[in-house]
């Protein structure tokens, strides 16, 4: 998959902005990585900072939200007492 990046002022380079409700998982979590990254190397100026830590707080919930949708969706099986298997819902302990 090409990356597009375009530069910010200050000279910080980061991956050109996808609609987060489009990303998946692992998506949204490998551009917060990158956004941590950028950060940490290359210490943008204050406004592009602020924008990557906005984005970067938008991206975190998002993958929050997808492991919530997705412990919702675990089924686990068990058996019943004839010794039948059947899905049950997931159940934190």
């Amino acid at each position: 998959m090409a990356e597009e990046w375009q530069a910010q002022e200050g000279g910080a380079t980061v991956p050109a902005a996808r609609p987060i409700a489009e990303l998946s998982f692992e998506e949204a979590l490998a551009e917060l990585e990158r956004i941590v990254q950028m950060l940490e190397r290359e210490q943008p100026d204050l406004e592009a900072a602020i924008e990557a830590y906005e984005r970067g707080t938008q991206l975190r919930r998002h993958c929050e939200e997808k492991l919530r949708e997705a412990r919702l969706r675990v089924e686990k099986l068990r058996f019943d007492e004839e010794g039948e298997p059947r899905l049950e819902p997931f159940e934190p302990q």
